[in-house]
């Protein structure tokens, strides 16, 4: 750090105790946007793009101060809501079944998926703490079909209430009516499916209560993981599962094989949600935004249009930051800020939980061909006494909830926003409105399933929620490389990511789009020929598997070459732009 920058007073750099307690819930600073200074032109200020490319409404980023740095405290908040999106997915779904099929043999990728989500979940926020603007703007910018895209994969993977579903049928069977029927509205319905349908219809009924729509979710989220860990950690505790744990240290340092006979679909759709997965993970960049990070704090946030106040301005074009001292020294707070929140809330959450229910499978379902909720419901939970076994019931029927109120937010959220952007802005609706219209149209849509006939391969869907998983963990992958992309060519070199961390974005690019490789492969062996055969190996792979290999290696190739020609292009290009880099900057 230069001596500029390091003789920045500490009181330029962070808040003060009350400004930081102005970022509980969320937090909005209004400006007078349209008397700002336009960012000039320059390698100090973000890329807006070749000129043909832009349109008429693309005015140019801009200028303020970034804020002050607040303390972790203040801020907590956007990885808890994705950590609940991801308790009742991965970690009490499909790792524990992972781990009970196949043996802790498979962990290590457990390990390797939660660390790869660590450096694309930090890197889909990159963008909003630097410019203020959504991750589906900066894809806009570069293309406006990739939000399109991103929506439309987004509805196809989460549409399926299946964890809402889930989380009723586990409750039901705890309380021994999962046989029962109830006459909902002249008709009769399974006790299941009418629960279902209750948690919907309270997870709509919570966004009505409060003006600004994201504090309710965030209270909930905290409320409902916080119950989960709980929960988890006495389970883990009461049922004597801690010698399961010997194996886990082996596991993370093994050879890197999958067993054999491993399941694509549900090794991919556990890649995935080795943390929230997919489309989930997006929302990240509209979730700090609405908290207030960075540049972010000065865009407004989404009110309810029933029972909040005025609308607050999200403007089309964001804001970017002079790479003055006091400037570089902040966005330095600022990514610690983003590194530490994911990393003490989100992965030592998944960690810590998931491992728990992984010793308390493997020890209590070893070798079940089971799916998982009936692993859980029929194999575990009868082994135990009476209070144990509600609690049990207890732990996944709340995992499984919070993850549906993380997803029904995390879908409406970023749908919300695409639509506002690509088509709603210039139409001139309201994004508060579009983000309720959506909210209730989607919560319909899962009520009117459950509510009608369901052929009987729906009526237990844990096969629906792995397509799902697996389809979350395909979309993970082309957004992956394109934010890699456009962090390192769109943003000026104080705010791109270091060598270090672009190194690890390359990682999951090839991660993702290996695995995706082997999952496509499957299915058109499967529905098409069996030269698409795929090999993990690679070699042994049909024609066909060798053609869909070589097409992620290109695309793969593409990425390095270009992220790593912006890198080198923004070089020297801002002085002391090292100083704004901390660890895994």
């Amino acid at each position: 750090m230069t001596d500029e920058t390091r003789g920045v007073p500490d009181e330029d750099v962070y808040t003060t105790r009350e400004e930081g307690r102005s970022y509980y819930g969320s937090s909005y600073m209004p400006t007078a946007y349209d008397n700002l200074d336009l960012a000039p032109e320059s390698d100090a200020y973000p890329d807006r793009g070749p000129p043909d490319d832009r349109d008429g409404r693309d005015a140019g980023f801009r200028v303020l101060d970034l804020p002050r740095v607040p303390k972790l405290s203040h801020v907590v908040g956007p990885s808890a809501i994705l950590l609940g999106a991801s308790l009742g997915s991965g970690e009490t779904l499909f790792w524990p079944l992972l781990v009970a099929t196949s043996g802790w043999g498979i962990y290590w990728l457990f390990v390797v998926g939660v660390c790869t989500q660590f450096f694309i979940n930090t890197e889909i926020q990159r963008w909003t703490v630097a410019t203020g603007e959504s991750v589906f703007r900066a894809f806009e910018r570069v293309w406006r079909g990739w939000p399109l895209a991103l929506l439309v994969g987004g509805f196809v993977s989460l549409g399926w209430p299946g964890w809402a579903a889930s989380a009723a049928r586990i409750g039901s069977i705890g309380l021994g009516i999962e046989t029962d029927a109830v006459g909902v509205a002249g008709v009769e319905l399974a006790t299941w499916k009418a629960a279902g349908i209750g948690l919907l219809a309270l997870i709509w009924f919570s966004y009505q209560v409060t003006p600004v729509m994201y504090n309710v979710v965030e209270r909930a989220q905290i409320l409902l993981v916080s119950l989960s860990v709980v929960v988890a950690v006495a389970l883990f505790l009461l049922t004597g599962s801690g010698g399961e744990l010997a194996s886990a240290p082996g596991a993370v340092v093994s050879d890197g094989a999958l067993p054999p006979g491993s399941d694509v679909a549900l090794v991919l759709g556990g890649i995935a949600f080795a943390g929230a997965g997919g489309y989930l993970n997006l929302s990240q960049s509209l979730w700090v935004r609405e908290k207030g990070y960075g540049m972010g704090r000065y865009q407004g946030r989404v009110k309810n249009p029933v029972v909040g106040d005025d609308p607050e301005p999200v403007q089309r074009d964001g804001f970017t930051f002079p790479p003055s001292a006091a400037n570089l020294r902040r966005w330095r707070g600022w990514w610690r800020l983003v590194q530490l929140e994911h990393l003490l809330t989100f992965v030592l959450g998944l960690v810590v939980t998931g491992t728990m229910l992984m010793a308390l499978a493997a020890a209590h379902a070893s070798g079940t061909t089971d799916d998982a909720v009936v692993m859980w419901t029929e194999n575990v939970a009868p082994q135990f006494g009476a209070a144990t076994s509600a609690l049990l019931f207890v732990a996944l029927f709340s995992a499984l909830f919070t993850t549906e109120y993380g997803i029904v937010e995390s879908v409406v959220r970023n749908s919300a926003d695409i639509v506002y952007e690509l088509h709603g802005r210039e139409a001139g609706w309201s994004l508060p409105r579009i983000f309720w219209v959506v909210l209730t149209a989607f919560v319909a849509w899962g009520i009117a399933i459950l509510a009608l006939p369901l052929p009987y391969s729906l009526e237990r869907p844990f096969g629906l929620l792995v397509a799902g998983a697996s389809l979350s963990g395909l979309l993970m992958w082309p957004y992956t490389a394109l934010l890699t992309v456009v962090n390192t060519t769109r943003l000026p070199e104080h705010t791109q990511p270091g060598w270090p961390r672009l190194a690890a974005l390359w990682w999951a690019t090839a991660f993702l789009g290996f695995f995706s490789t082997l999952l496509v492969g499957d299915w058109l062996r499967v529905a098409v020929d069996p030269v698409f055969a795929t090999e993990i190996t690679v070699l042994g792979s049909g024609a066909g598997g060798y053609l869909l290999f070589g097409t992620v290696g290109l695309v793969q190739a593409v990425v390095v070459a270009l992220s790593a020609r912006g890198k080198l292009a923004a070089r020297d290009t801002v002085p002391d732009a090292d100083d704004a880099r901390g660890l895994l900057g």
